[in-house]
């Protein structure tokens, strides 16, 4: 997978972000889109082959791999990079439209267009809170269609056409827990991240309204 084009993306919206979001950046960049692209990625290879069970019944091992993985772990990882990443799209997008309107009107509209104020406030947030919901789902998604994070070396499988209950084996295992003890354990992190920036932005603006007004 080409992750360039969300990496463009995220750099292009650091410098509009806040410090914390600054550092929510530094941790999906090193510690979750790297550690995929550089070790997980290669973990999960060869996953399917990897998958060895204690039968030569045409079809089981087949059977039991998809009854134990659904979706494939590193994919449905792939996609939460994905979906956490993209709002900060609609940041990009609305900042693209200031420098529009600019262009357009051959004047100066804005004080800066790196400014979290007005739509771009309501814009950023907005992003905020899309990305704390997509990092939730997807964890919960993950802990209930894998019953949590553990992921043991051996499982039993009952499967037609399985002829009795079978061992199955699963390749790397002690690697792929580790990996996803770590995406489980940046993805929290992130979500902290996210409602500590929407907590410090929203409180920023009261603040600053208290002291225009009052």
């Amino acid at each position: 997978m080409n992750w360039s084009f969300l990496e463009n993306i995220l750099s292009g919206v650091n410098k509009y972000s806040t410090v914390i979001g600054r550092v929510w950046l530094f941790v999906v960049f090193l510690f979750r889109i790297l550690v995929y692209v550089v070790a997980a990625e290669q973990v999960w290879k060869e996953e399917t082959k990897e998958f060895v069970c204690n039968t030569r019944q045409p079809g089981c091992e087949t059977t039991c791999f998809n009854h134990f993985f659904p979706v494939s772990q590193a994919r449905l990882w792939a996609m939460q990079l994905i979906l956490v990443s993209t709002p900060s799209l609609l940041v990009a997008l609305h900042v693209a439209y200031r420098e529009h309107r600019e262009a357009k009107h051959k004047k100066k509209l804005y004080q800066d267009k790196a400014t979290i104020d007005g739509g771009l406030l309501f814009t950023y947030i907005a992003s905020l809170i899309f990305k704390t919901a997509f990092e939730v789902g997807t964890l919960l998604v993950f802990y209930y269609v894998y019953n949590g994070f553990e992921l043991p070396a051996l499982l039993r499988c009952d499967q037609s056409p399985c002829p009795n209950v079978v061992d199955c084996f699963i390749g790397k295992a002690t690697e792929k827990k580790i990996f996803l003890y770590i995406m489980a354990c940046t993805s929290i992190l992130c979500i902290v991240l996210n409602v500590v920036e929407l907590i410090y932005i929203v409180w920023k603006q009261v603040v600053k309204y208290v002291i225009q007004h009052y």
